[in-house]
């Protein structure tokens, strides 16, 4: 999920997506001109990541020059910062190792030096802002145009804006330090505050611990501290176990399973005919219902049917491979994982028929 240091030229903005999606399945682009920002999600095997992402880099390098960049989100790259995010049962030690090796590869080929972060480091995001990391890769200093790339394995996480009114930019600030988890705020939560063009004052977080802080948890603390708070915003994709109502339509098991869709679409397409022809327009459809996907608990439901009986309609059609399949996968149980308890008890028989065929 790499976010680079653009968020207000479209067509810079297209060519980084185009290249991230060249060889892996593009999910997500992004953009904030306030933070002149742009997030983009890609999902594939290994080689296939570790291609996309060095194309997208590569885009950046090219065309963001950090001399003459405005925005009020910090940086230190044109292509910022470059997360490597574990699906079904991929770990952090394979995320790590795919880190490295794009790493190593910035520096070799785009000779753009390297900051590794995350898991397995010994330093976090927050060090290398503050000043307090040394290059992983490259230097003595930063390349003049594209300054360093930070790359890294974390799990997911949620990147969850609130605007705020009647509080001003030190206030704003003083409410974010006290809810991070490193002055004993919320479990799980990163925050900084930004004033907007307008005098706006924005509240921006991670929550990396979604198991234990969601957004809805962290709407119900802000109204018990009494803060008088505007529209709520995901940046990027949200998991369905995390999802609140900011999530509509950017669920990342929904976006899985549109390019899954999409992908056999495309295949039933190159097989030709009139039956095929047929499937392939249905599948089109059926991706853009699931990347537009709610994040209400009915909508969850209804999407991981449909993910799931995916499998045996490509599969039947003859376009199924294994990287369909796991996607699939990966998207229904991931809907499955985000229904509650409630939910499951009200419809009992559907949930179980679900939990049967991801068996």
């Amino acid at each position: 999920m790499p976010n680079f240091s653009e968020g207000r030229r479209a067509g810079v903005v297209e060519a980084i997506a185009r290249a991230a999606g060249s060889s892996a399945h593009l999910l997500d682009t992004d953009a904030d001109a306030d933070h002149n920002r742009v997030v983009v999600s890609v999902a594939g095997p290994r080689a296939k990541l570790i291609g996309a992402v060095l194309a997208a880099i590569g885009q950046a390098v090219e065309r963001i020059d950090l001399r003459g960049h405005q925005g009020v989100h910090p940086r230190v790259g044109a292509a910022d910062v470059v997360p490597i995010v574990p699906l079904g049962d991929a770990s952090l030690d394979a995320c790590r190792d795919i880190a490295h090796e794009v790493g190593e590869r910035v520096w070799s080929e785009l000779n753009v030096p390297v900051y590794f972060y995350g898991h397995g480091e010994d330093r976090t995001l927050a060090d290398i802002r503050a000043g307090r990391a040394s290059l992983s890769l490259g230097g003595p200093g930063l390349h003049p145009t594209a300054g360093a790339v930070c790359l890294g394995a974390r799990r997911t996480l949620v990147a969850f804006n609130v605007m705020l009114y009647e509080t001003d930019l030190v206030a704003a600030r003083a409410l974010a330090r006290s809810i991070r988890e490193s002055a004993s705020g919320l479990r799980g939560v990163q925050a900084l505050a930004f004033e907007l063009p307008g005098r706006r004052v924005q509240l921006s977080m991670n929550l990396f611990r979604v198991d234990e802080t969601t957004p809805r948890d962290l709407i119900a603390e802000l109204h018990r501290r009494g803060v008088s708070m505007g529209a709520e915003q995901v940046v990027g994709l949200c998991p369905a176990a995390a999802a609140g109502p900011a999530a509509d339509g950017r669920l990342l098991e929904g976006r899985i399973a549109s390019a899954a869709a999409t992908a056999g679409a495309v295949a039933s397409e190159g097989r030709g005919g009139e039956e095929h022809s047929a499937l392939a327009a249905r599948l089109r459809r059926e991706a853009a219902a699931l990347a537009a996907l709610a994040a209400d608990q009915d909508a969850i439901l209804a999407g991981a049917e449909r993910a799931a009986a995916l499998v045996p309609v490509l599969r039947a059609a003859q376009v199924l491979d294994a990287e369909l399949e796991a996607l699939l996968q990966v998207a229904a149980r991931g809907l499955r994982d985000g229904l509650s308890a409630a939910t499951r008890g009200i419809y009992q028989e559907r949930a179980e028929a679900l939990d049967a065929r991801l068996a």
